[in-house]
């Protein structure tokens, strides 16, 4: 997959087929219509292209604080590599791009940089400056341009919408059983490991403190684990605690994981972490010596639902 930083960046070897969207999760839902859209393009002898937007728009529009994803701009990019699309276009959405007119847009990007074959949209899209144009709209450029524009029927997005909001709220619920079966994929953090207080490994439970460096990544529910990494190539198992460690006066959110069976130095590597079920609540224990024999019980319940689920 080819990635574009801005719409100028990008130069059409081939007509392409292409559809604009954020597609936070790419999950199934976005997926059925990203193979629809690679789908076609192969028909045509045409490259496949999604249009998206960087920061994403209502972080632009509305505040930052407005939004969390369920994606960062580098695991999105994993996400649709994996389904094979031929070309990223990440635009930087800003006040000035925002101000394009329609017509403009069809014009420069659509057909001048695109150079577009056929786009596939959503019934609900609306574009240019304050959202002005519609879908048919749309259409009337296709025939003066000399693009097919297709229609994604009503109830497909419609379901986009439905998955997007039950997975939000799944994972803020800490419920990753229902997330994961919406998203396709097990949802999963990608961050830095950072030096911690180390209390962990004078317990008997080394932990690797997970920095994430997005601020906008949508964190699940304050709790305890289960979850699997590759590491060195090979996927390890582990639990993680998300929290603030009541117990031993912590007051800063912290995401530690302590890995099953593993004997490497982690320290300032980027990991993936995939958020498989959810153990338990965190809580504040009388002691740590009472913190560590439920560590314990943690471990057991987290291997007990690998071994259910292998």
């Amino acid at each position: 997959m080819k990635i574009f930083t801005s719409i100028k960046s990008f130069h059409a070897a081939k007509q392409t087929v292409a559809t604009i969207g954020t597609f936070d999760g790419v999950h199934i839902g976005h997926r059925k219509i990203i193979e629809k859209l690679i789908h076609n393009a192969a028909n045509l002898d045409c490259e496949s292209l999604i249009l998206t937007f960087f920061p994403h728009p209502r972080m632009v529009l509305k505040g930052k604080s407005d939004i969390l994803l369920l994606n960062t701009l580098e695991e999105k990019e994993y996400l649709l590599e994996q389904i094979g699309l031929d070309n990223l276009v990440i635009h930087p959405f800003d006040a000035e791009f925002s101000q394009l007119e329609a017509a403009e847009f069809v014009k420069s990007v659509l057909v001048g940089q695109f150079n577009i074959r056929k786009i596939i949209i959503g019934h609900d899209h609306r574009f240019g400056r304050n959202r002005s144009a519609n879908i048919d709209d749309l259409i009337l450029y296709g025939k003066k341009y000399g693009f097919e524009v297709e229609q994604i029927p009503v109830q497909e997005i419609d379901a986009v919408s439905v998955s997007s909001t039950k997975i939000r709220n799944a994972i803020l619920d800490g419920d990753m059983a229902l997330a994961n079966n919406y998203l396709g994929y097990d949802y999963f953090l990608t961050g830095t490991v950072v030096k911690g207080k180390q209390l962990g490994r004078t317990i008997g439970y080394p932990t690797a403190n997970i920095r994430i460096d997005e601020d906008y990544k949508l964190i699940p529910k304050i709790g305890v684990y289960a979850v699997t990494s590759i590491i060195d190539d090979q996927v390890i198992f582990g639990m993680m605690n998300i929290g603030t460690n009541p117990t031993v006066g912590g007051q800063q959110l912290s995401i530690e994981v302590n890995f099953f069976d593993v004997d490497v130095d982690l320290y300032k590597k980027t990991l993936r972490i995939s958020i498989l079920h959810r153990i338990r609540d965190e809580h504040k224990f009388e002691s740590v010596q009472i913190l560590k024999e439920q560590l314990g019980r943690d471990k057991l319940s987290a291997i007990a639902y690998f071994n259910a689920n292998s």
